[in-house]
């Protein structure tokens, strides 16, 4: 693969956008604006990307040696303009979205995961529990992003709930992966969480994060935001991040970490479809 397209982990950033394809799903909406923030939030992604794997250089020598930046495919310097360029791309969908719909809170959000991207991976990440919920904000943010792009206040009511579920299990995998990446962290110096307090403490409050959302779960089929069909594939997510709690409650071990990380993000993904064949059916 060409190292600018696998730096931009073109994967996690469509993950992102898919934010932005629910929340219009659930308003059974299309539009020019909706398919500008679908661009907006996979450049801003992507340029966060860019930008951590260019601040973690020193840090993915050891964690993940093979990505572009450390195995020498992209220079820092091409890794730091190209994630400049990428977050000026997204800012400009964001402005363009502003503009068509005469509602400039979009932009303000844009604007403003502009310098939350920036400062996490420059600072936030290696601040104890404060990266995390940097990572977990941002990622609710995409939700709340496509709820003022449409701009309609039961969507917008609806889009804040998701983000808030987003923001949750995402600050849960967030602690978790610090305790896989604890090793590294160290030798670079890092001041994680499982790096001060031992790596027990964090996961008890992954666990904590993962059982609330877990209990939000079918409060979305009982104020009748989505139907029975996502009940039913939700109970499937719950039974996965109940397991991912219970592996990481048991141990926390590299690989055990690794695994549990994992599978959050499986429930995650079987999450958001039931999200969209919820708003269908």
């Amino acid at each position: 693969m060409n190292p600018y397209i696998e730096i931009l982990r073109p994967g996690n950033a469509l993950m992102g956008a898919i934010s932005i394809i629910l929340i219009a799903l659930i308003d059974k909406t299309i539009s020019i604006p909706i398919i500008l923030a679908i661009i907006t939030v996979f450049f801003e992604t992507a340029a966060g990307n860019v930008i951590n794997d260019y601040f973690d250089y020193n840090i993915d020598l050891i964690n993940k040696p093979n990505r572009p930046i450390p195995s020498g495919r992209i220079s820092l310097k091409n890794g730091r303009d190209y994630a400049y360029l990428l977050f000026l791309a997204g800012t400009i969908c964001g402005f363009l979205i502003s503009y068509l719909t005469n509602n400039w809170i979009p932009f303000i959000i844009v604007i403003i995961a502009d310098i939350v991207l920036y400062l996490y991976a420059y600072k936030l990440k290696s601040t104890p529990l404060i990266g995390n919920l940097a990572v977990g904000f941002m990622t609710g943010f995409g939700f709340v992003f496509g709820g003022y792009t449409i701009n309609n206040p039961s969507i917008v009511t609806t889009s804040i709930f998701l983000g808030f579920f987003a923001f949750v299990m995402t600050t849960a995998r967030e602690i978790i992966k610090d305790i896989e990446d604890i090793k590294g962290d160290e030798k670079d110096g890092a001041k994680t969480l499982p790096i001060l307090i031992g790596e027990k403490i964090p996961a008890i409050i992954a666990v904590i994060l993962i059982i609330i959302d877990c209990a939000l779960c079918p409060l979305l089929y009982y104020y009748h935001i989505f139907g029975i069909l996502y009940l039913a594939i939700i109970a499937i997510s719950v039974i996965i991040f109940i397991y991912s709690a219970i592996l990481i409650i048991k141990s926390q071990d590299e690989n055990t970490a690794h695994k549990s990380s994992k599978y959050l993000k499986i429930g995650m993904l079987i999450a958001f479809l039931a999200f969209a064949l919820g708003s269908l059916f």
